[in-house]
Order: C-alpha cells, then structure tokens, then sequence
C-alpha cells in the first residue's frame, strides 16, 4: 500500500509546503547546505515543525524511495470537484482538458502533470477504479505541478465526457490509425482522452471520441510512452494557440 500522505524531495517537498498542505517536516539530522537552509526557512514561515531524523528512518518513511533527506507529512491529496472543472473552463477562451483513462503508472502520472502545467491545460480527470491516484511518487515525479493543476477523480468517465459534450468541447482520442497529429485542428474546446499503458482508450470510452489522433511514427516501435505521446499532443494543442 503506498503511503498517500507524505511527499519527499527537495522540490515536491518545497512545493507540498508553499501550498500549505504541509503538516510535519522530517529531515535528515546529518544534512548540510543550501537546501536545508531553504527549506527550513519556508517551514518556519509556514509554522511547520521539524524533526530532525537518521537517513535510515527516512528511508522506512518512503519505502526506499529518493527522498534527499526532505520527507514532509501532508494533508491528504484534495481533489478538485468535476463541477469546479466545468465552472473553470466555461470562462476560459479555448480550453484543453485533459482525460487519462486507466493510466497506471505514478511516474507517467507525475511527468503528464509536469507537461500539463507548462501547456495551460485547464484540468485533468481521472477515473476512481483501476487507476492512479495522486501518490507521494507523482507529487514527486510532477515536481510540484500537481499543486497548481485542478485534479478531479471521477466514478464514470463515460458520463463525464457526456458533460464536456454538452460544454461544447470535442472529444479527442489516441490511437494507432486516425488523423496524423501534425494535420489535428485544436481549434475550440478540446478534450484529450490519453488511454491506458498497454491496452490504450477502453472500447467504450471509443464511442464517444469525436476523432481519433495519431503520432506520425517511422522507426521499428510502433508506440510512444504514454507521457510523451501526452505531451507531444499537448505541444501540438499549445504551439498552434500561441
């Protein structure tokens, strides 16, 4: 079981705590340097205590995972309301919302969030079951983005593209054959649907794709990564807003 309500490393670390979402602060008792000077200056102001720890016992902390001696304690994720999503991009000139239907891996997660925030994507809907949530390795992997990119977790993805249908948004899937990336008009309101790792947009979330978008490929693999494929489209949607 993965522990929801830490986060470690410098940056997801630094981040956790100007968000104030920061409860207790552990770092390593032998650490020196800059860092530390940072970190425990933005702890102070945020009214945060520190409890100095061996490197041992940050490591039982995080499961062995890369915590560079910074583990903070924080209130558990709070995802934004699909409402709240609705409201935001019902204001917004030209929107992109971001789908990800059955990803299940943090790092792909963590590293979409980082490209979604550097995009301007207006938010990102993910499914409750068979899914990712927001755990300590995306905070980290998103280096800090999944505190400026509203996240709704939703029970029924179907249903809920039936809601930015009626928003005025086209819906738009990955796939192996469809419309080469470099041809897509972005133009209006756009829904990216990213699918799962191996098995890719389920049958029928499918059926309500307005038109499926391909990645020009020419080498032997025929499939990107989830999280570049994620972010050569959401490149594609930013670079013809600009």
């Amino acid at each position: 079981m993965e522990k929801t309500d830490i986060v470690y490393g410098v940056h997801a670390v630094m981040e956790s705590l100007q968000a104030n979402t920061g409860n207790k602060l552990y770092v390593q008792d032998d650490l020196r340097g800059k860092n530390v000077d940072k970190v425990k200056a933005l702890a102070a102001e945020k009214k945060v205590s520190i409890s100095w720890t061996p490197k041992k016992t940050l490591s039982e902390m995080t499961e062995g995972a890369v915590h560079q001696g910074f583990v903070l304690r924080v209130a558990e994720y709070a995802y934004a309301e699909l409402d709240t999503i609705l409201a935001k991009v019902a204001t917004e000139e030209n929107p992109l919302v971001l789908i990800l239907d059955g990803l299940n891996d943090p790092h792909n997660f963590g590293s979409i969030l980082r490209t979604a925030d550097a995009t301007n994507v207006s938010g990102v809907i993910i499914p409750k079951h068979r899914a990712v949530g927001v755990t300590p390795v995306v905070a980290k992997t998103s280096t800090g983005a999944v505190e400026h990119m509203p996240i709704a977790r939703v029970t029924n993805l179907s249903q809920t593209l039936d809601k930015f249908k009626e928003a005025g948004f086209w819906i738009f899937g990955t796939d192996m054959d469809g419309t080469p990336s470099t041809k897509w008009n972005t133009a209006g309101k756009v829904a990216l649907i990213i699918g799962n790792e191996g098995k890719g947009i389920s049958a029928n979330i499918k059926k309500q794709v307005d038109e499926m978008i391909t990645i020009p490929m020419s080498g032997h693999v025929q499939s990107l990564n989830a999280s570049v494929a994620a972010a050569v489209l959401m490149y594609e949607v930013y670079r013809n807003r600009q």
